[in-house]
């Protein structure tokens, strides 16, 4: 089946862009942004997958203002238009690739309305392939890039206005396709469980510095082996600068060591310390994190009981929720996944400011977590 996309010279197979690659359900492209105040008085996210074999396209909004997060979500038939990014009140224009995005949110009678646009801080970075098996079957294998930028817009949140000015607001872009754990699962015998090892832990680390940014992803295994790492410096860009094709500028970090210090009877972090082990003979440096503020990735989706992404809703269905962060029980399953806004501080006490993705389903040893949803022990 051909569709409008066709007309580019972009094609990955001999088939139309419309039949994706494979025919696994889980094949997915999925667009997430965030953005945060420096003064961390407001804190959003976006995301919209499509879900190509499912026929499926989600999307979601959701805002952090006062301590409580109000969110917005849609889901709806998949386009064969794979240029259409818009399902319901949610629209992500491609202003310019890999330079400007606009994100338009239009939901007033759930109080809920926006007009974004994001500017490329930094040039995309390509983070390894990930694959990953359980038993015989692939799970995981996918390409994400990263990359960091300002906001500039407005959000109405129930009536108030809030005006995001491109110096005082950051945030960070993720697209990522490929094949994931999506939607209802494929039916079958009963396999081995959370990738094959019994749990998931999982770390995601974009920050923003004056003269540059910071990046890191891990994934590690129950006993701590750590199965997927990747950390680079990026460079921030000058007038002129390429968006892509910059990997010459792009440090790659020799390794990463970390250390989580988790709020007792939870897991997430009270505070944490990366030490990015470099090349060339440069000193290590260390990197404290302080968070400042929690964003449930429930609000877009993760985990989320009744909107997770990539289910089968209706040819077009939209709804909202909202919480307040201090009533949040965090170890409700669908609380497991957040994003924390943090101060970070680096060599000679140089300030950055970012994110810490953190997802821990499962026993980690070096963490003192042994079952499925204990929280972290007292120290």
């Amino acid at each position: 089946m051909l569709t409008p996309m066709d007309d580019f010279a972009i094609h990955q197979t001999p088939f139309p862009l419309a039949h994706t690659a494979t025919g696994d359900p889980n094949q997915y492209d999925r667009y997430f942004f965030n953005g945060y105040r420096r003064d961390a008085s407001i804190f959003f996210g976006a995301a919209m997958g499509h879900y190509p074999n499912r026929q499926v396209i989600d999307a979601s909004f959701s805002v952090v203002v006062d301590g409580v997060q109000h969110n917005v979500y849609a889901s709806g038939r998949c386009p064969l238009d794979r240029s259409r990014t818009s399902i319901g009140p949610v629209t992500i224009e491609i202003v310019e690739p890999l330079r400007r995005n606009r994100l338009l949110v239009d939901a007033p009678e759930h109080g809920i309305v926006a007009d974004l646009v994001w500017e490329a801080r930094t040039p995309a970075v390509e983070e390894p392939l990930q694959t990953r098996h359980l038993d015989n079957l692939l799970v995981l294998q996918y390409t994400r890039l990263a990359q960091w930028g300002t906001w500039s817009g407005t959000i109405d949140v129930h009536g108030t206005r809030h005006d995001l000015a491109t110096e005082a607001t950051l945030g960070t872009k993720d697209k990522s396709w490929g094949i994931r754990p999506v939607g209802a699962p494929t039916p079958g015998a009963p396999n081995s469980g959370w990738f094959g090892g019994g749990g998931l832990f999982w770390l995601w680390a974009p920050v923003h510095w004056d003269d540059e940014c910071t990046h890191l992803a891990i994934f590690e295994h129950p006993d701590g082996r750590r199965w997927f790492e990747s950390a680079v410096r990026v460079p921030v860009l000058a007038a002129g600068d390429p968006v892509w094709g910059a990997e010459s500028e792009i440090t790659p970090v020799r390794g990463i060591d970390h250390v989580i210090e988790w709020k007792p009877g939870t897991r997430r972090a009270a505070a944490a310390r990366f030490t990015y082990l470099h090349h060339g003979g440069r000193e290590p440096e260390v990197l404290t994190f302080e968070p400042l503020l929690d964003f449930q990735m429930r609000g877009i989706g993760y985990t989320h009981p009744e909107w997770g992404h990539g289910h089968w809703r209706g040819e077009s269905v939209v709804g909202a929720d909202a919480w307040r962060l201090d009533e949040v029980d965090p170890l409700d399953p669908s609380a497991i996944h957040v994003q924390q806004l943090c101060r970070v501080t680096g060599a000679g006490g140089r300030q950055g400011l970012g994110v810490l993705e953190q997802l821990v389903f499962g026993p980690h040893e070096p963490s003192g977590l042994t079952g499925f949803l204990d929280g972290a022990a007292g120290r």
